[in-house]
């Protein structure tokens, strides 16, 4: 059975730092596709960050330069580092990980097939 959990969100003040864990269980993550996900209030989910099975990333423009997606393949775990953050970064911040590499768009949430609970991040100005 494939889990995944999500540690690291927290409450910061504009401009400050968070770095998000996935920890994955009963699947590798070598060459797999995963991502970060996150939903506002009253808005839809959005794909942030997504790392291929190549290992290559790719960011949502409004995070570009700011957050950075990495991959332990050795501990199995999905990071996101989150830097220079802002208000509007408040949300819930999800992981999600593919059975195999990307197709597709990344950003859809239906490319994925499986997710984590979500971590909350809040950022206040």
């Amino acid at each position: 059975q494939v889990r995944l959990v999500e540690s690291g969100g927290g409450s910061v003040q504009a401009g400050g730092s968070l770095r998000l864990s996935c920890a994955a269980s009963g699947y590798t993550t070598s060459r797999k596709c995963m991502g970060w996900f996150r939903q506002a209030p009253g808005k839809e989910r959005e794909g942030v960050a997504v790392i291929f099975g190549t290992g290559d990333p790719s960011y949502a423009d409004s995070v570009k330069g700011r957050f950075t997606i990495s991959k332990d393949n050795q501990r199995n775990t999905l990071y996101l580092q989150m830097d220079s953050l802002k208000p509007e970064d408040t949300a819930m911040y999800y992981c999600a990980a593919r059975f195999a590499g990307c197709y597709g768009d990344w950003r859809r949430s239906s490319e994925y097939n499986f997710w984590g609970q979500g971590t909350q991040v809040t950022v206040s100005s």
